[in-house]
């Protein structure tokens, strides 16, 4: 695995993910008109004995607004000496290895419930021994969570993904970076995606030039993605109908993030902050015991949005 240049230092990659957030913030509260985020800005100790984790990062929050109900985004840059047993099962190099992992992760939770939830995540990780890396990943993408879907934003969401992957393998990387959100983001236990994919990709290791590209192109084109998606559905009319229904599959958002998501997983299990880890969590959620849609209705239809679809075909006017 060939080493970070010189010319890279970490913290390139930290100005850039800091710049981001600030970029994807202005934009939200843009589009929302009313509420602003609120910073939490973070420190841990010089040196916490008992998680061995050093750093601090800037947590968002945006609340009650007139579009999002709540919109977290968080930029975290933290480093330790000792990694949880999740992390070093399948990779022994890691084991006694120093480390620095920086990133920026959101999640926004639309008050309407045309409007979809929308995830988005960038990080970099590198580990060192001895003043010698002995490992260095990207990781990231961006997935939409639909409860009444469109095609029209679906396939507009996917052809961003798609147009963003071209100077990176173009359609290979789409076709490969997809797939790796569509697995990701299942939920075994409800034989069902957690919404309509988009990207993912972990240990993204090949050439550092082209890879810090590749993770500042999909961290660009979130905003691309999404905000046609909010100014086409942010003011549809809707009922209490549709809002119990937003409630009700937002529930499927909690069982993924605290059942799967590696992400939450590390964050708890390396003694991270536990508030800006579960920041992703909607501020409203209902279960029901057994409930099933009526056949034939719109809850019914998001059913069959919740597998693996090839969005782009043939049909797609964008191609």
């Amino acid at each position: 695995m060939p080493s970070p240049p010189a010319s890279h230092p970490f913290d390139t990659v930290r100005d850039y993910l800091t710049g981001l957030q600030d970029r994807i913030c202005a934009a939200i509260e843009a589009a929302d008109g009313h509420a602003r985020f609120v910073e939490d800005a973070w420190r841990r100790a010089d040196d916490d004995a008992s998680t061995h984790l050093r750093g601090g990062g800037r947590t968002r929050v945006l609340r009650d607004g007139a579009v999002f109900e709540q919109a977290g985004i968080g930029f975290s840059d933290v480093s330790g000496t000792r990694l949880p047993p999740s992390a070093t099962a399948a990779r022994p190099e890691l084991v006694g290895a120093s480390w620095r992992a920086v990133g920026v992760s959101l999640v926004f939770h639309p008050r309407n419930p045309y409007l979809p939830t929308t995830h988005a995540n960038v990080r970099h990780f590198r580990a060192e021994r001895d003043g010698e890396t002995v490992a260095w990943w990207f990781g990231g993408g961006f997935d939409l969570t639909p409860f009444y879907p469109f095609d029209e934003d679906v396939r507009h969401w996917h052809r961003t993904a798609r147009d963003l992957c071209g100077p990176f393998g173009g359609q290979a990387r789409y076709a490969a970076h997809k797939r790796w959100c569509d697995e990701y983001f299942f939920l075994k236990h409800r034989d069902e995606t957690r919404g309509v994919g988009g990207l993912f990709f972990d240990d993204l290791q090949g050439d550092f030039d082209a890879d810090f590209g590749y993770l500042r192109a999909v961290g660009d084109g979130f905003l691309d993605a999404y905000l046609p998606i909010v100014e086409r559905r942010k003011d549809t009319p809707h009922g209490e109908r549709e809002r119990q229904f937003q409630l009700y599959r937002r529930g499927r958002y909690v069982e993924f993030n605290l059942v799967f998501d590696r992400g939450t997983h590390f964050g708890l299990q390396s003694g991270g902050r536990t508030e800006s880890i579960l920041m992703s969590l909607p501020p409203l959620v209902r279960w029901e015991y057994g409930y099933a849609p009526e056949p034939g209705s719109d809850e019914a239809r998001l059913a069959d949005y919740l597998r693996p679809r090839d969005w782009l075909g043939e049909s797609d006017p964008g191609r």
